[in-house]
């Protein structure tokens, strides 16, 4: 629960399903980790950081791989930690102590874990100068967040961690974000979406936004909702079957559609999940005839979500109004409209020809 403080439970009291998440996130991280000797610190989390520093060393102690947990108060006691040891050995600390006195040069990697805000401690977005983002809002179910492209390509973990970020999350989502349906359906009738066309929700969750579109389009149109989690697809069937809407399941990087096939897409906090929102939006060109409609859209303004989650603005953001002005441009599109209130997150583009 957001305001306090997380804690880590016991192997033994995780569920058979708990401990594999929680297995495929430390192998994740442990496959990620370079050859040879290697430096890893835990931060951000407070004191959780110990414990997942604990289980990132016995999943490299069974995988066969040298390991050394640093484990002193401060970092001049463990100067002769390398004594004995292999030298491929990987050399594994935790807490912000260590963050700032690494055992060699610098930090062969950095891991953040993200936890609820709770006052100053609070550890929200992607850290700074980290290379390995763990989120922690629910201490049974550890999702990877960010994995940089040096260590490892994201599509060796984008699948599962996307999948198993929303599928906790599905059967819970419309009780607590369902307020927000009257803002989808604003969001919807703004866009002026052409009657009688087709058009695709990507990533569409619950299908929140489905009957609004069905509306926009009319009957004569074509409505399809895509997600990438099948329990988001279950809990949609609802919203589905009210709008006479399709079901896809599908990755948004990889659209199982044809070229130039729909007249709008709506796509709704879809774009900060993606680990190239540049190439999603190519994507999402590929599939959209020209002079076709992209709508953007958050029920919460960017600097809403980013207060909500614990973390600062950056104005290097996807979402923030320069860098998508450029992104769409070198991805088929023309920015047409851009709004960034408090309430909510509304930017348009238009298919141009190509």
């Amino acid at each position: 629960m957001a305001g306090e403080p997380v804690s880590l439970p016991a192997w033994q009291t995780l569920t058979d399903e708990q401990s594999r998440r929680w297995t495929e996130v430390l192998d994740h991280v442990a496959d990620a980790l370079p050859s040879g000797a290697v430096s890893v610190v835990i931060d951000g989390g407070a004191a959780q950081a110990a414990v997942v520093a604990d289980r990132l060393a016995d999943t490299l102690h069974a995988s066969g791989r040298p390991c050394a947990r640093l484990t002193e108060p401060t970092p001049a006691m463990a100067d002769d930690w390398r004594a004995g040891r292999a030298p491929d050995t990987v050399a594994v600390a935790d807490g912000s102590h260590w963050r700032g006195r690494p055992p060699t040069v610098e930090w062969d990697v950095v891991v953040w874990l993200r936890t609820p805000p709770v006052g100053r401690a609070a550890t929200g977005g992607r850290g700074p100068g980290c290379d390995i983002v763990i989120d922690l809002h629910d201490p049974t179910w550890p999702v990877i967040r960010q994995l940089t492209d040096r260590l490892v390509p994201h599509d060796r973990w984008y699948l599962s961690e996307s999948r198993a970020f929303f599928a906790i999350r599905a059967a819970t989502w419309d009780t607590k974000f369902g307020d927000d349906m009257p803002a989808y359906a604003a969001a919807v009738t703004e866009a002026n979406l052409t009657t009688g066309g087709v058009v695709v929700d990507i990533g569409c969750g619950t299908g929140r936004a489905l009957p609004a579109l069905r509306d926009a389009v009319g009957s004569h149109g074509v409505v399809v909702g895509l997600d990438l989690t099948p329990q988001m697809l279950t809990a949609a069937r609802t919203h589905a079957q009210r709008a006479a809407a399709d079901l896809l399941l599908g990755d948004a990087r990889n659209l199982p559609l044809a070229d130039a096939s729909v007249d709008a897409v709506f796509a709704a906090g879809l774009l900060t999940h993606l680990p190239d929102p540049e190439a999603g939006l190519g994507e999402l060109a590929r599939i959209t005839r020209p002079g076709g409609r992209l709508v953007l859209f958050h029920p919460s303004g960017r600097a809403a979500l980013a207060a909500r989650h614990g973390r600062p603005l950056r104005p290097d953001e996807p979402l923030a109004q320069a860098p998508l002005r450029h992104s769409t441009a070198r991805t088929g599109w023309q920015l047409t409209g851009y709004d960034d209130p408090p309430h909510r997150f509304f930017a348009t583009a238009t298919r141009r020809n190509t």
